[in-house]
């Protein structure tokens, strides 16, 4: 009988454990507003020059944003609901920058099978704010 008892209790424990482990999904514009945190937006800019950026980020359904260091430029794409984190974007460029009107393809990662495009509208700069010593 106390057999049977540890085997229920370790069984629960294992049941128990993905649903304390998980954690509650974010949407994006929350995903955006965290990432924003402590930033503030400047004038939107119509390119930006592609060799500064550090680091890409797709925001599911809502944004792609590009990191240059000391200011992340956001970009509210047309067609946003194409954007999984997911998935590949395939850009392809004309120039050194990357501007307005531009379109991003879309492809699934596993298959690089097309699965949508978005057509970038203006970005917006965001830099930290200074803290007051």
């Amino acid at each position: 009988m106390r057999k049977i008892a540890l085997i229920a209790v370790a069984a629960a424990a294992l049941l128990a454990g993905p649903a304390l482990q998980a954690k509650e999904r974010l949407t994006g514009e929350e995903q955006l507003a965290k990432l924003l945190e402590g930033r503030v937006a400047e004038k939107p800019v119509s390119c930006i020059p592609l060799y500064r950026t550090s680091d890409t980020r797709i925001i599911d359904k809502t944004a792609i944003v590009y990191d240059t260091g000391n200011v992340i430029y956001v970009n509210r794409p047309r067609f946003a609901d194409s954007l999984d984190s997911d998935d590949i974007m395939v850009t392809e460029l004309h120039t050194s920058q990357l501007c307005r009107l531009d379109t991003v393809r879309m492809h699934d990662r596993s298959q690089f099978f097309f699965s949508g495009f978005v057509g970038l509208e203006d970005f917006v700069p965001y830099r930290r704010v200074a803290r007051a010593n």
